[in-house]
């Protein structure tokens, strides 16, 4: 069975946030808030919790599309290839905030990335995922969480969340009511920003 914290990004309790992490370190899976929908997540050093991410999505994982979670842009330059100055200055004014960014892969992405051509990189305007990724000292893989009701696509009550993924995940982070607008995600692959999926972010 999950466990479920109550941690919001006002004032995060810094004993949960290290129970999050510890459990990440050991493969856990969490359910974690961001700036747009509620997310799964694991460590990305972890193969074994990436199979299991993948497993809960119906995926295998070398077709997993896996975004990964920054908490600023630091972690760049070790999972993408080199990006030019018009590039850096478009993430750098964009960042925080409700965007995946697209960008090439580079050769020091985790063996579960292995044979990716392309990576999303994300940095939410939220705390605790912010505080989640710096106390773990390396990104998180992230999928968003989504609905089988059509009209829906999102669910937002982290109550429901935790009933319905009980006994898939480790543990749920509850920060109050999520969005229902996913992350807008931009490729940065070409040298022209195209806009693959309209969402929360206006370019």
């Amino acid at each position: 069975m999950a466990t479920v914290f109550k941690i919001y990004p006002e004032n995060p309790q810094e004993n949960l946030l290290d129970k999050v992490v510890e459990t990440l370190r050991n493969g856990g899976i969490i359910i974690y808030p961001s700036d747009t929908v509620y997310a799964l997540g694991c460590d990305i050093n972890n193969t074994k919790a990436m199979e299991k991410l993948a497993q809960i999505k119906g995926v295998k994982l070398d077709k997993a599309q896996f975004s990964i979670i920054c908490n600023n842009l630091s972690h760049l330059s070790d999972y993408t290839k080199s990006i030019d100055n018009a590039t850096f200055r478009l993430l750098k004014s964009h960042i925080p905030g409700p965007f995946t960014f697209i960008l090439e892969a580079g050769k020091n992405l985790p063996s579960a990335y292995k044979g990716h051509k392309t990576i999303g990189i994300r940095v939410p305007d939220h705390s605790v995922p912010q505080l989640l990724v710096e106390k773990l000292g390396n990104p998180i893989a992230s999928t968003s969480i989504k609905d089988e009701d059509e009209v829906l696509e999102y669910t937002t009550d982290p109550e429901l969340i935790a009933e319905k993924y009980d006994h898939l995940v480790d543990i749920v982070i509850d920060s109050g009511y999520g969005d229902n607008v996913a992350s807008t995600i931009v490729d940065l692959t070409s040298g022209e920003p195209e806009i693959i999926r309209e969402g929360k972010g206006q370019l």
